[in-house]
């Protein structure tokens, strides 16, 4: 297995993913292809000692920035780190990509570059969800803002293989996002995919709230990318204010100073399951590859989780399991 990594992609590049790299060779022992600035980048590996047999780099003269335009940037810039990857991955000489870069660009290098899975009509951003009962994936978390309810079907059935998968849940539980858990319920995109995957292969279980999302209730959570957006950036919100009130709490006496002594481990681990680093990234589902999207802002743990995830995928045959049931997803989805 060899997984590539977007070495110029992200907020803290190249340091952070070079170190991610590194932990995730000494971790994993998975043999990696790093792309982007040769020099630059073997100036950052050599302040580390590890097995350089598992690191390979191939140089590439550009960057896609955060600023540049997705569609664009993926057709003028055919030597940047991000491109060279993607190919890379097309060509079978990588199994999987990990980027922190531009999420447009990667999502439409996902499309033109790798191209959608026969039989998919749109893919979706699956993202990480924290919640009481350990982890639910939501898709679509930015993919498609506008979707019929054939891409919410489509979702299911590649959500429901992922958690599978990689998550390990046996029979995932499927539900669509909705102001109510009524059948009935929402607007015409939501009803309509109520009553397709009521009647899939799929084990769903009807609607769920937003705020019923954090406890845990189903696996896989169903929405326009747009809704899905709102509620991951909303999520990471309210997580990052409750620490940060908590915080100013625990240090606003004495008293509170002692408590906060006695509750710090748990309070760590608490903070630990809310951290986006503990889960690395998103994997793009529905296109022809193994894609994970890393946070923009990714440090070195994130990154070493993201390729951990892009392990996962391969190893899961995620991919291949989408492939097979296409057929299936088809009949389902008749609207």
């Amino acid at each position: 297995m060899k997984i590539v990594v977007d070495g110029m992609g992200g907020d803290n590049a190249p340091n952070s993913t070079v170190e991610g790299i590194v932990s995730a060779i000494k971790e994993f022992n998975v043999d990696i292809i790093v792309t982007g600035d040769k020099e630059i980048l073997e100036k950052n590996f050599s302040k580390y000692d590890f097995d350089r047999s598992k690191l390979e780099i191939i140089h590439t003269s550009e960057v896609i920035m955060n600023e540049d335009k997705p569609v664009k940037a993926i057709r003028g810039k055919k030597d940047s780190s991000m491109v060279v990857a993607l190919n890379l991955v097309k060509e079978g000489k990588a199994d999987a990509i990990v980027s922190a870069g531009n999420t447009g660009a990667l999502l439409a290098g996902g499309l033109f570059v790798l191209g959608r899975i026969e039989g998919i009509d749109r893919p979706a951003l699956c993202s990480y969800m924290p919640t009481k009962k350990g982890m639910s994936i939501l898709l679509d978390a930015g993919a498609n803002s506008d979707c019929k309810p054939r891409n919410l079907v489509e979702f299911g059935f590649m959500g429901s293989i992922y958690a599978n998968k990689v998550l390990d849940i046996d029979n995932p539980k499927v539900a669509i996002v909705n102001v109510g858990s009524e059948e009935g319920k929402g607007n015409d995109l939501t009803k309509k995919s109520y009553e397709i995957l009521k009647g899939s292969q799929i084990n769903f279980i009807g609607n769920v709230e937003a705020r019923d999302i954090p406890y845990g209730y189903t696996d896989v959570i169903l929405c326009d990318g747009f809704t899905g957006n709102v509620i991951l950036k909303l999520t990471e919100g309210v997580a990052m204010s409750i620490f940060s009130m908590l915080k100013e709490t625990f240090l606003s006496s004495f008293k509170t100073k002692i408590g906060a002594a006695l509750l710090k481990n748990d309070l760590v681990r608490m903070k630990s399951s809310l951290d986006y680093a503990e889960y690395g990234g998103a994997p793009l589902l529905g296109v022809n590859g193994g894609l994970i999207k890393a946070h923009g802002s990714s440090n070195g743990k994130a990154i070493k989780n993201a390729i951990k995830q892009a392990i996962r995928f391969v190893d899961g045959n995620v991919l291949s399991e989408i492939k097979s049931k296409i057929d299936i997803i088809g009949a389902d989805c008749i609207e």
